[in-house]
């Protein structure tokens, strides 16, 4: 028999417990990056279906779902599609979702400007620092992006 006295109190730790667990559960998404420079992303998961979009190397995708040997994935813009899993590889890449995201030099809106990434340009993942991320362009320009203003991991 349950005490209903106590009924409050493990209701409070239960929902203490899931507080945790959502923001964990969050960050575990799984995600893969285009391995080659040109990747069909297809309407179904095979390659008679029509490629939707082309995607370029190290284009961060999130995965969704699976069937055999493909991956369904949403990108930044939250389009879906399927894509062959040899065709991804587990490199971290970002994409810039604002119009423009400065470079820096180091991680802090105080650090000196050293580029500047556009809108859908691909980064290539270094490091992660706090609400920062370390980046290299594909020009090679190397530097600090503020997290927020990219999507991927």
């Amino acid at each position: 028999m349950i005490d209903t006295r106590r009924l409050p109190a493990l209701l409070l730790a239960f929902l203490a417990l899931l507080s945790l667990a959502l923001p964990l559960a969050a960050q575990a998404r799984e995600m893969v990056s285009a391995a080659r420079d040109e990747v069909n992303l297809r309407s179904a998961p095979g390659r008679r279906y029509e490629a939707a979009w082309i995607v370029s190397r190290g284009y961060p995708l999130e995965v969704i779902g699976r069937r055999g040997a493909w991956l369904r994935v949403r990108d930044f813009e939250n389009d879906r599609a399927w894509v062959l899993s040899s065709r991804t590889k587990r490199t971290p890449h970002h994409i810039v979702t604002a119009s423009v995201a400065n470079l820096r030099g180091t991680p802090s809106t105080r650090g000196r400007i050293i580029g500047k990434a556009r809108y859908g340009d691909v980064l290539r993942t270094l490091q992660r620092r706090g609400e920062w991320v370390k980046v290299r362009l594909a020009r090679g320009t190397t530097g600090w992006i503020a997290r927020r203003l990219l999507w991927g991991w």
